[in-house]
């Protein structure tokens, strides 16, 4: 049976300002994707239907090719369809549209998709709205989410470490890896979702896990520097690995079938899961490095 081992790192071959340059860099251009897209649109990432309010509809459509049944489908209705997305190889397509008003006023818009789709022969499988005032308070509302959790998580780290570096290195390394997937929905054309911001503090979680195995190894355990760091990367880097596997098997399954949501999810997640590995194993490493050998804890 075949069996993964981790490689040794030679730490030695490099400063810390050399490995922290890479999970740096990265971050910066993150931030500067999220600030251009919040200046175009006003949102640090596009939000989805959950946030802004609107109406979710699917249709089976008998039409001899994807490219005609799209067609076919922004000609039956009146309004112009935000996203057409086809559910695997079927005949099955989920048609998004976003509007603002009143509950009354989207209840109406609602029916009236409806009826437009049963005009145009096509065989409604589900239809679901959402009012502007409701997408609106569950944005703020999950925005409130995040915030606590980091923080909560950063309160927590702060407890058990009682020390700055080691402590701001983990939290550093957890925003890192929420910036990073959110610069990525942007240029995927991932929105933002309840689903999707279940996946971003599912990171904070595998981020805090990571750091946290490392630094308790390093500053708590017996042993050279950099036994102490392989001892935790060994266990580290399996664990991620693993999950990264998970997620990307996730991913691509749903894509095939359509599911997009968990495909959203699982896009997400490798894609945080890799920013983790560099952040843990470059920047928090050269930062637990320079507070063993040069900083306060000299």
């Amino acid at each position: 049976m075949a069996r993964f081992e981790v490689p040794e790192v030679d730490y030695t071959r490099y400063s810390n300002r050399q490995l922290a340059a890479i999970p740096l860099v990265v971050l910066t251009v993150a931030l500067l994707v999220i600030g251009g897209a919040y200046a175009t649109t006003g949102a640090p990432v596009d939000p989805g239907l959950d946030f802004t309010g609107g109406t979710e509809l699917r249709v089976a459509v008998d039409a001899p090719s994807d490219t005609q049944a799209r067609e076919d489908i922004r000609e039956a209705f009146t309004a112009t369809p935000d996203s057409i997305q086809r559910v695997g190889t079927s005949d099955v397509y989920i048609v998004t549209f976003q509007t603002e008003g009143s509950e009354t006023a989207q209840n109406e818009f609602t029916r009236q998709l409806e009826s437009e789709a049963g005009e145009a022969g096509f065989d409604v499988r589900s239809i679901e709205g959402v009012g502007a005032a409701f997408g609106s308070e569950t944005q703020q509302r999950a925005l409130i989410g995040v915030v606590a959790a980091f923080a909560g998580m950063a309160a927590l780290v702060f407890a058990l470490f009682r020390t700055f570096v080691p402590s701001i290195a983990v939290v550093i390394s957890a925003f890192s890896d929420i910036v990073i997937p959110v610069a990525l929905m942007n240029a995927l054309g991932i929105e933002l979702t309840l689903g999707t911001v279940a996946a971003l503090l599912m990171l904070i979680g595998y981020s805090v896990d990571s750091d946290i195995l490392l630094n308790n190894s390093v500053l708590r355990r017996s042993g050279d520097f950099y036994e102490s760091t392989y001892r935790a990367m060994r266990t580290g880097v399996t664990m991620t690995l693993t999950s990264i596997a998970a997620m990307a098997v996730m991913a691509i399954v749903a894509s095939f079938f359509g599911i997009g949501l968990l495909a959203s999810i699982g896009t997400i997640l490798v894609f945080g899961l890799v920013a983790d590995l560099m952040n843990t194993y470059l920047l928090n490493v050269s930062l637990l490095r320079w507070y063993k050998f040069e900083g306060v804890a000299r």
